[in-house]
């Protein structure tokens, strides 16, 4: 079967998103170390999932050949195929993007047991807190950024229970975020 990633940004206090969903906080320059580490993860992935709210601004972004970009990132984020998950959209505009509609847990359980490479999610809020409750990720990439904001928004909220973690790396990178990766037990 197939491994499901998940790669998200978070603060020293463990949010991904202020309170309105703001990512101001979010202002380390990547690092060639800390871009060697995410080309490293993402390489054996052929399958991205989004929430539709990240979608809305993931997808056009890489499409648009963001200036700035890795021109290897930009051709994987374009040429990996994507599912959005969302039971309200209708339809998608975009090239090489699939729509799920169906309940989340059967529709990820149904594509990690297709032929294929790795997975990786990128976090909108409550989709990784879903993927995380149904105990659909295989491992996690938390970019932890060197900052506090108080309050916010955190994957980890709506728990029904403890979850354990074995830790299998933590790497610290020039820029000052501090990757800490782990595998659910």
């Amino acid at each position: 079967m197939r491994k499901l990633k998940l790669q998200v940004q978070m603060s020293v206090d463990g949010f991904i998103a202020g309170t309105n969903y703001e990512m101001d906080w979010v202002t380390c320059p990547w690092t060639d170390d800390i871009k060697k580490y995410v080309v490293d993860i993402t390489e054996p992935v052929d399958t991205i999932l989004l929430g539709k709210n990240l979608a809305m601004g993931f997808i056009p972004h890489w499409a648009s050949q963001a200036e700035g970009e890795d021109v290897w990132f930009v051709n994987k984020m374009n040429n990996s195929r994507r599912v959005v998950f969302s039971k309200s959209l209708v339809k998608l505009e975009w090239e090489n993007v699939t729509l799920a509609k169906g309940e989340l847990v059967e529709e990820v359980k149904k594509i990690k047991a297709q032929d294929g490479k790795d997975m990786i999610a990128y976090g909108g809020v409550n989709f990784a807190s879903s993927l995380i409750k149904a105990n659909l990720i295989d491992e996690f990439h938390l970019f932890v950024n060197p900052v506090a904001i108080g309050k916010g928004l955190s994957i980890f909220n709506g728990l029904d229970a403890k979850k354990n973690f074995k830790p299998v790396k933590t790497q610290t990178f020039d820029c000052g975020i501090t990757v800490l990766n782990y595998l659910p037990q």
